[in-house]
């Protein structure tokens, strides 16, 4: 039976949960906690086997801790052989690509730990700086969110699209103010409104100081020349090589195009299969809205390895 090519994909922010790393603990691959913790100054281990869900949604802390368990996950998935096929491309939602570009070869485990720790960071800044929200709108067309969007921006409140993760699944972003207007309208463009608990305006003009913070944290970390393809959240296209300084920056500012990231692994680059590494099962279940013909695997703890 011929073994279908691979794309991994690493979830993002808001999967975080306590206790989060104890499935983990017992396997060999536990010791990434040590590599994630010397190169960040945090107690990796004990975040996740003992922070409160409170404390996990700190913006920097809820980031290290996904992008800590979707290493441990590759880190065990890899050791063990358990990748049955050819991996051939790598993608990851907002913070998830850090994750990519580690598994994908791109940057070290240290210095792309550094990179989620400082980007973290930056972020939980610009949102103490500037309030902001988030929130998805299901069931209506993007076309429809996008007008909606647009409609309420130009009446003078801040309100961007964030995230494009799944037909009929689009997240907003701005003020308090803005996203409460599209809340207030959803029921207008057939759309029911879920306000997400995050801790600031995400993926929009707002994280403009996180950027620029981050674009010289990036400019300064070595990348390899050349790595598997990883998708980019900001156009959907893949690169082997290069420029993630400027695509990591945009991707602060900028949507998540996630629904064309998948289309873009599972028909520009072949992926057969996807297999989901890190907490939880969200991406997949995303990607069987956008490709139900795609087989989708999560790993989100060792038992799904055997």
């Amino acid at each position: 039976m011929e073994r279908r090519p691979i794309g991994l994909v690493f979830p993002g922010q808001g999967t975080q949960r306590q206790a989060m790393g104890a499935p983990w603990r017992d396997t060999p691959s536990w010791s990434v906690t040590e590599e994630i913790s010397e190169a960040t100054g945090e107690d990796i281990a004990d975040l996740l086997l003992n922070a409160t869900t409170e404390h996990l949604r700190r913006t920097d802390l809820a980031q290290l801790s996904v992008f800590s368990v979707a290493m441990i996950a590759h880190a065990e998935a890899v050791r063990r052989g358990a990748l049955d096929g050819p991996v051939v491309a790598c993608a990851g939602h907002s913070l998830g690509e850090y994750a990519a570009l580690t598994a994908a070869g791109a940057f070290t485990l240290p210095a792309a730990a550094a990179l989620v720790a400082a980007r973290g960071r930056a972020m939980r800044e610009a949102s103490g700086a500037r309030e902001g929200t988030m929130g998805v709108l299901v069931a209506a067309p993007l076309d429809s969110v996008e007008h909606l969007v647009d409609s309420v921006r130009e009446d003078g409140a801040d309100v961007w699209v964030a995230n494009v993760n799944a037909p009929g699944q689009t997240v907003v972003s701005g003020s308090p103010e803005g996203v409460a207007r599209v809340a207030d309208q959803a029921p207008s463009i057939g759309a029911k409104f879920i306000r997400l608990q995050v801790g600031g305006a995400f993926h929009s003009p707002y994280m403009a100081p996180a950027a620029e913070t981050l674009a010289a944290a990036l400019k300064d970390t070595a990348a390899a020349p050349r790595h598997l393809p990883v998708v980019a959240n900001v156009d959907a296209r893949p690169y082997d090589g290069g420029g993630w300084t400027e695509l990591g920056t945009r991707q602060l500012t900028s949507p998540v195009l996630w629904e064309q990231s998948v289309r873009t692994l599972t028909g520009t680059l072949g992926c057969g299969r996807l297999v989901e590494l890190g907490p939880g099962r969200t991406l997949a279940g995303l990607i069987r809205r956008i490709e139900p013909g795609v087989e989708v695997v999560s790993v989100d703890g060792p038992a799904a390895l055997d």
